[in-house]
């Protein structure tokens, strides 16, 4: 881990559309074989799933192991939580629903030691001593570490969407994402991301957005979707998660086997 520069943005930089997928089973073996697979990036949930820093803090060892990017989604925009993120050597961070301009500010500012030359002044905590800094062995970190912080805004509602450029225009901003389940439910569509109201605003957020010059992700259930979005203009993609791939596959084995259960019980073999 560099702690002065980021992967994620490294990523965006290649010519190919990085490729990533949801931890939701919040275990480090499932997040390191995730990374073995080939998945370019990883998301940590910590909005929706069970697991505390603790946690957090082996699964992104685990990550590191592999050549994929960790990406951690707080439970929200909270300076606190950004801190103790940022301590236990998170470099990428996904902040849920930003509204607005003021929400974004308060985001990018919370990821930044106080320096001269901030536009936005940093209000993150200081400590020598953690993974962030290699444990105090990365030269200079208090005055550097903020080069290394890449800054995910989540859009996940009409209004929100309705602010993107006024958002993407806070400095720190590094890239907007949106988030199509929460969109859906804001637009009286719950659950129903391939409604084409929803479909609509999906796409009018990667135009504009590519119009503007930045980088705009998004995550979806099935790789067709997924394709769908690529071909709206998104430059970085996320396919379901680790649990929903193992329960869609685990569905399909149960359903394959019963036919043969049937005919045991039937026959009275077991």
């Amino acid at each position: 881990m560099d702690p002065f520069n980021n992967p994620f943005r490294a990523l965006l930089a290649q010519p190919s559309i990085p490729l990533g997928t949801w931890l939701m089973s919040g275990t480090p073996s499932t997040a390191e074989a995730m990374g073995c697979i080939g998945f370019d990036w990883l998301v940590v949930d910590m909005e929706h799933v069970p697991i505390d820093y603790k946690d957090t803090y082996h699964i992104l060892q685990a990550i590191a192991g592999t050549n994929a990017t960790a990406v951690i989604r707080l439970a929200w925009n909270d300076i606190v939580l950004v801190k103790r993120a940022l301590d236990i050597g998170a470099q990428t961070l996904m902040f849920p629903f930003v509204q607005n301009a003021q929400d974004a500010e308060r985001a990018v500012a919370s990821t930044r030691y106080p320096q001269p030359a901030d536009v936005i002044p940093g209000t993150r905590g200081f400590a020598a001593m953690h993974r962030a800094s290699r444990y105090a062995t990365a030269p200079d970190y208090g005055k550097r570490a903020n080069e290394g912080i890449f800054r995910m805004i989540q859009l996940e509602t009409p209004s929100a969407i309705e602010q993107l450029e006024k958002i993407a225009a806070v400095d720190g901003v590094d890239a907007l994402f949106i988030g199509p389940g929460d969109l859906s439910s804001a637009m009286g569509q719950i659950g129903n991301i391939a409604h084409p109201a929803v479909q609509a605003a999906l796409k009018d957020a990667a135009v504009r957005a590519n119009k503007i010059g930045k980088p705009i992700g998004i995550v979806g259930p099935t790789p067709e979707m997924v394709q769908q979005f690529i071909g709206y203009g998104y430059n970085y993609v996320a396919v379901a998660s680790d649990m929903g791939m193992m329960m869609r596959q685990a569905n399909a084995f149960f359903a394959a086997m019963k036919p043969a259960l049937a005919k045991s019980l039937n026959t009275g073999v077991y």
